[in-house]
């Protein structure tokens, strides 16, 4: 915990989704109350089962301050909002109302209840891809230049609680993360949006002929066989992260922007391929046009985030989190479409 802190009760907003859950439970392992705060919106109920659920929107004050009132709370991880980014160049309005007046919600409340720690979910989507190579690692002080609506809110919220840490004296980490994939291996939990808009998944229910074909957006990047190159980080390793920058000793008013990666690319193909090697059948594809957005190739560089925290991913390989999707794919506990019909 930050220093001073003496209460084990965390507010993890939006933890009933997907990278929320799987940090409710390792916060659970660890000793703290993770108190989940969603409105089930496109989190799954069931997956919160580590913790008291507050069932509320992210952009009401008042329920805020009155869950960590009547929790204890004494810091903050923040994942609520709206994250696909072909959706927010259609409704921008939606994501800036979800992500950036939620976070105000957010900093609001936690002023009034003298919560001092906060750590929030931002994105690589940040950067876009000015100003670096199209192979190049990206560093934490890179040109900022979002692709899409979707980034240009999240980097908004970090210049917000950046704002915020300054002038009222709380402490705020910032993690950039680049692409979660896996499942627990226990298989209690796993990625379960809907619709699902995520390679690994896709193509785990094409192979499986649960879902359509696969599309692949675009094969002629600037790129080694021509596919978008992407860091994949372990659901696991992300949740660590998230609580290592939870207890690292900051002071009053600091603020850190980190990457939170494996820094290794993968090609779409190249997911394609481990995907159908680990299911041991082809994954139907097709190459469709690129989608808006969509830089050659985002890839961290995680270097601060591992000097700061302490942290290295444990379980990023790609072999490993395919294993895990797959075994989290093929018999869920919860979720909707080809993967609630396998239940077990």
């Amino acid at each position: 915990m930050a220093s001073g802190d003496s209460g084990r009760a965390v507010l993890v907003t939006g933890g009933a989704g997907y990278i929320g859950a799987h940090t409710a439970k390792l916060l659970h392992e660890r000793g703290f109350l993770p108190v989940v705060y969603d409105s089930l919106s496109s989190g799954s109920r069931e997956a919160a089962r580590w913790g008291p659920l507050v069932e509320a929107d992210i952009r009401d004050p008042q329920a805020l301050a009155g869950a960590m009132r009547d929790h204890g709370v004494s810091s903050v991880i923040h994942f609520a909002g709206l994250i696909e980014v072909g959706r927010s160049t259609v409704k921008p309005d939606l994501f800036w109302d979800h992500n950036v007046a939620g976070t105000m919600s957010l900093l609001t409340a936690m002023r009034e209840q003298g919560v001092r720690r906060l750590v929030f979910s931002s994105s690589a989507a940040v950067y876009g891809s000015a100003g670096r190579g199209p192979l190049e690692s990206i560093r934490e002080d890179a040109p900022k230049d979002p692709a899409s609506p979707y980034g240009e809110t999240k980097l908004a919220c970090e210049w917000l609680i950046r704002a915020e840490c300054q002038a009222y004296g709380l402490t705020g980490i910032a993690l950039r993360y680049f692409n979660a994939a896996g499942a627990d291996p226990s298989g209690l939990i796993g990625e379960a949006h809907d619709p699902e808009t995520h390679l690994l998944p896709l193509a785990i229910a094409a192979g499986l002929g649960d879902g359509k074909a696969l599309t692949i957006f675009g094969d002629d990047f600037a790129t080694p066989d021509g596919t978008c190159l992407r860091d994949y980080i372990h659901v696991n390793d992300l949740a660590a992260a998230h609580i290592a920058a939870l207890e690292v000793d900051l002071s009053a008013g600091a603020f850190e922007a980190l990457n939170v990666g494996a820094g290794i690319g993968c090609s779409v193909r190249q997911v394609v391929s481990e995907v159908a090697k680990a299911l041991g059948r082809p994954v139907p594809h097709s190459v469709g046009p690129r989608r808006s957005g969509d830089p050659a190739s985002l890839v961290a560089d995680p270097a601060r985030a591992k000097a700061l925290l302490g942290w290295t991913p444990a379980c990023s390989s790609l072999e490993e989190i395919v294993a895990d999707a797959i075994r989290w794919e093929s018999a869920p506990r919860y979720g909707s479409g080809p993967r609630a019909a396998r239940r077990g």
